[in-house]
């Protein structure tokens, strides 16, 4: 198989298995933990702190989940494009 199209199945695929789902958003808690969430989402793909509190985003501009915490709790999240 060419390397091009290898890398498109791969896209494809990863795409596929995407853990930003409405059914995943709704299992997030108050109070969960990072690692809690990220047992539930995966890895985030980009996280900013500031103050204390950090907030980290899973997904892309279209579809997303953002949680925010204070102390590694969860205090605030929210979600955009997932039905």
């Amino acid at each position: 198989m060419k390397p091009r199209m290898m890398g498109a199945l791969a896209v494809l695929l990863l795409a596929g298995c995407s853990k930003v789902t409405q059914e995943n958003y709704d299992k997030i808690e108050m109070g969960m933990s990072k690692v809690e969430v990220e047992g539930i989402l995966g890895g985030a793909d980009h996280c900013e702190q500031a103050m204390g509190t950090e907030s980290c985003v899973w997904g892309n501009d279209k579809k997303q989940i953002k949680v925010g915490f204070a102390g590694d709790n969860a205090v605030l999240f929210t979600s955009k494009g997932l039905n």
